[in-house]
């Protein structure tokens, strides 16, 4: 498990649509947001089929490795949707229908409610429930992992019952450092020069190409503001130095 001085998770994203192309998906920067406005640092993501086995594994091996772990997809009334057997089997407990869900699951459509329908309500032994604001039966938690659907809107919805939850880090604070018209080749050397000095600190660099010339955002993330902005200072310092002119830090709070 983490240190108490980084919260960690990871997201499992479970499903065939996904591994084959047929959809995209755009829940992992989702909850990456999310996470990080929590001070969680999202440190893992992995994309599984829909094959029991890696499931189960998938979710055993990132439960113990990190605090939190989320997993979106597979949780609908279908026979392919074996998320729920997945995760009970990787805690060892049984599954069963959960009263709440099923309580819903007939206000909504009366005695017909079906096999299939009926699947939805299956929540492992142990788990609570994660409320769905938007539509359909809630999501779950058990012991560190969260159970969440795979629909981007209905996803988003549900995590506003998760963050009560967590045991929130500090916040990670990112500022920018802008280069125009220089490449990495050149910003390359001062760049590594700050971020073994600050090995605390994560500094990338992100290049871009456009109409007016290239450049590179390069990006300082750390907890502690007074340190980010002396290492920002440091950096545009070394890029000068290093005959680089074009050198700027945008005013982000006007973003």
């Amino acid at each position: 498990m983490a240190s108490a001085e980084r919260v960690t998770a990871a997201v499992l994203i479970i499903g065939d649509e996904i591994l084959s192309g047929r959809t995209q998906d755009v829940n992992l920067n989702a909850i990456a947001k999310f996470l990080a406005a929590h001070g969680v640092d999202l440190a893992e993501a992995r994309v599984v089929p829909d094959v029991h086995e890696e499931i189960v594994a998938a979710v055993n091996a990132l439960r113990a490795r990190y605090d939190y772990l989320f997993t979106t997809g597979g949780i609908g009334p279908t026979h392919d949707d074996i998320t729920a057997d997945g995760v009970a089997a990787a805690f060892g407990v049984a599954l069963h229908e959960h009263p709440e869900i099923m309580a819903m699951l007939h206000a909504r459509w009366g005695e017909d409610v079906n096999a299939a329908r009926r699947r939805m309500a299956r929540v492992p032994e142990g788990g609570v429930l994660v409320k769905n604001p938007v539509q359909g039966p809630p999501g779950f938690q058990i012991g560190n992992v969260f159970v969440l659907a795979g629909v981007p809107q209905i996803m988003r919805g549900m995590l506003e019952d998760i963050g009560w939850r967590l045991k929130g880090g500090a916040v990670v604070i990112s500022r920018n450092v802008r280069v125009e018209g220089a490449g990495e080749g050149v910003i390359a050397e001062p760049l590594e020069r700050v971020a073994k000095a600050n090995p605390d600190l994560s500094l990338g660099s992100y290049p871009f190409y456009t109409a007016d010339g290239y450049g590179s955002n390069l990006v300082i993330r750390g907890r502690d503001a007074a340190v980010v902005e002396a290492v920002v200072e440091e950096l545009v310092a070394s890029l000068k130095a290093a005959g680089i002119e074009r050198v700027f830090i945008p005013d982000e709070r006007a973003a």
